[in-house]
Formats: structure tokens, sequence, C-alpha cells
């Protein structure tokens, strides 16, 4: 057990979720479905069934560390600041050399602090087998999701017909391919060809076996960091990590190891998964009402209205009249209306927006 260690990757802005999500405080640090948790404080207590909770670190924006701290009440050593942005790969290799140096024996479950799993005992159940089986093989494993609809939000990896093992890890599968996001017509045909599952960026591999892998796959990476190993831990680590972060690449970790590597290998896991990337992925985890509208906060009003989702500021008297499947969203400082099946674009339009209005 305590070999076990956790990396919970809370660097993202949510943009998604705006206006709820804002760059000072996004949709992981909040309680978005209404349960009395935060995404991130539910990410940390699942985790910590599966391994000591002094063993799991977060990696976040600079910006955020204090929220880390303040919401999940760990130490401060166990906070890990990226100055800059540069996507799942560098985190991924910041979080493992801080652990070896600890631990040169880790074994690592990685995973994004925003996700929803609602069978938290199969969870648990899951995490184990992958844990335990990656501490005896030097292995990559992601956990997929089987899809149960052709989504184009996610990405897919195809896997061999057959389980590649046999007796109690007979859920693992070989990996052939990844793809990301594909059209409507080809995530139609990945459900139809059966072989297929959702990528949920929930990943499992020692710590040794993961750098053996940047090493091979994205060895820039691997040497920047390798350069820190008798700094991680001490005084100079942030002077360190500043520099390098400002030196190495924006990559991936699925496009700059795992699409490459051959020891990949999928645990399927039905653990009730969501990435909550959307609001209308949301939607099916909120109170509906007679109406089929789902409502976030707030106490609406609304008339021939059906299939929507409200959020409304609290203590705010909000009627809603002859609105069908939109999403309306109302904060202090900002109002969002659009329809659901438009939704794709909030990135893109928050885009304008910031170019006009600064801070938002």
């Amino acid at each position: 057990m305590n070999n076990r260690y956790t990396i919970i990757m809370a660097g993202g802005i949510g943009s998604r979720f705006w206006p709820l999500s804002r760059s000072k405080k996004p949709k992981q640090f909040l309680d978005i479905l209404g349960n009395g948790e935060t995404l991130i404080q539910q990410t940390f207590r699942r985790f910590k069934s599966v391994c000591p909770g002094e063993n799991i670190f977060v990696v976040t924006n600079n910006d955020h560390r204090e929220l880390v701290l303040e919401q999940l009440g760990i130490k401060s050593e166990q906070v890990l600041s990226e100055p800059l942005r540069k996507n799942t790969a560098p985190c991924i290799a910041y979080g493992t050399y801080r652990i070896m140096t600890e631990n040169p024996d880790a074994v690592i479950a990685v995973t994004p602090a925003d996700h929803l799993i609602v069978k938290e005992e199969e969870f648990r159940n899951i995490i184990n087998t992958g844990l335990n089986f990656a501490c005896d093989n030097e292995v990559l494993i992601t956990l997929g999701i089987k899809p149960d609809q052709p989504e184009t939000g996610y990405g897919y990896i195809q896997v061999d017909n057959e389980p590649g093992l046999r007796g109690e890890y007979n859920n693992f599968f070989k990996v052939k391919a990844f793809t990301e996001k594909p059209d409507l017509n080809t995530a139609a045909s990945f459900i139809q060809n059966g072989n297929y599952f959702w990528n949920s960026g929930i990943f499992i591999w020692r710590g040794d076996a993961i750098s053996n892998a940047l090493r091979k796959y994205l060895p820039d990476i691997f040497n920047a960091f390798k350069k820190g190993e008798t700094l991680f831990g001490t005084a100079d680590e942030e002077v360190f990590i500043e520099r390098t972060y400002n030196s190495i690449q924006n990559i991936s970790i699925d496009y700059g190891v795992l699409e490459k590597a051959k020891n990949v290998y999928v645990l399927s896991a039905d653990i009730g998964w969501s990435d909550l990337g959307t609001w209308s992925s949301l939607y099916a985890h909120l109170n509906i009402d007679a109406d089929e509208n789902a409502i976030v906060s707030g106490k609406p009003f609304s008339h021939d209205s059906k299939g929507n989702i409200f959020s409304i500021k609290q203590g705010k008297v909000a009627l809603i009249q002859g609105l069908n499947e939109y999403i309306i969203v109302d904060t202090d400082d900002a109002l969002l209306i659009i329809r659901k099946e438009e939704e794709q674009k909030i990135k893109q339009y928050l885009e304008e927006i910031k170019r006009e209005i600064k801070g938002i």
C-alpha cells in the first residue's frame, strides 16, 4: 500500500463551463453537481480509498495552489505548481519524477481532477486491479469505458477483440490504435464495430514504466526533468520547474507516448464515468423536472420550456418562457444563453469576448 501513489491533474480552466467556471476558480474547484463536494474533493476522496492520502500529489497551475490547499487540506509539499500550462505529458512527468525521488518503487494512478464516477465501489475494485497488475508488469494502463452512444467529444481506443490476459486480469485488452474525437459517422461505426472504448484519461503504471516510455518517445521532456533529480523536494525545485517549463514542448501523454508505445493495455471499467466536459454531459446527473429541465442552481420559473439546463444565481428571480433545449447560466457579471446543440462553440465565443473584455 505504501508504494501506491496518485497524481491528480488539476491544471485545466474548464472554459466550456463558462460563465460558472472562470480562470480564477475553474470547474474542478466548484460544487457543480450540488452535492456538497467540489469535483477535486470527490476525486481526492475516491483515490484516498486505494492509496494513502499523503501519497496523493496534485499538479495544478500556480494560480490555484492555494485553492487546492484550502479544499483538500493536504500538506504544501503535495501540491506541485506549474508555471505554464503545457498539457498532460509535462504534468505527468513532473508528478512522476517528484514521486520517484521519494519512492523509486512507486506504482502510480493518474487522474483528471474533474471527472464524475458514479459506481464508487466498482471504481475501487478496478483501480486496485490495475495497481496490482502494474506493480508486477512494465505496462501502461488506461481505463476504457464501453461506449453506449456515438459521442464525438471523447477520444476512442481500438483494442484486440480477445482479452490480452487471462484469469483475474481478463478485463485487460491490448491496444491497437487511438482516435481523437471522431465525427459522428466515424463514432457510430466504432460503436457498431464493438472493439472500441472511450479513453477515460485515467492511467495506471509503475513510475519506472512511464519514465522508460518518456525516455524512448519524449526524450526532450525526459532529459529536462531528469536534470532535476536532486532538486525535487528541495528549496531549488521551484526555480528548476520555472526554467524547465519555459523550455519544454506542449504535448499530451496520449499523443506523445501512448499512441506510440507497444505495452499499452485498456482496463475495461464499468464505473459510471463521465468527463463532465460540457453542460450537456452534466445534464444526466442533475435533477430533472416534469418538463425535462435540469437545474444546476437557483429556482427558475419556466413556462412552455423543455429540455433546458438552468443555472440561476441564488436569490435572483428568473422567468423563462418558450425556450427548448437551451443552456441558461446566470452569474454576477455574465449571462449565457445558447442552444445545447451549439455548446461546443462556447470556447470559441469566449475567446471573442476576452478580446473585448479583460478579466471575464
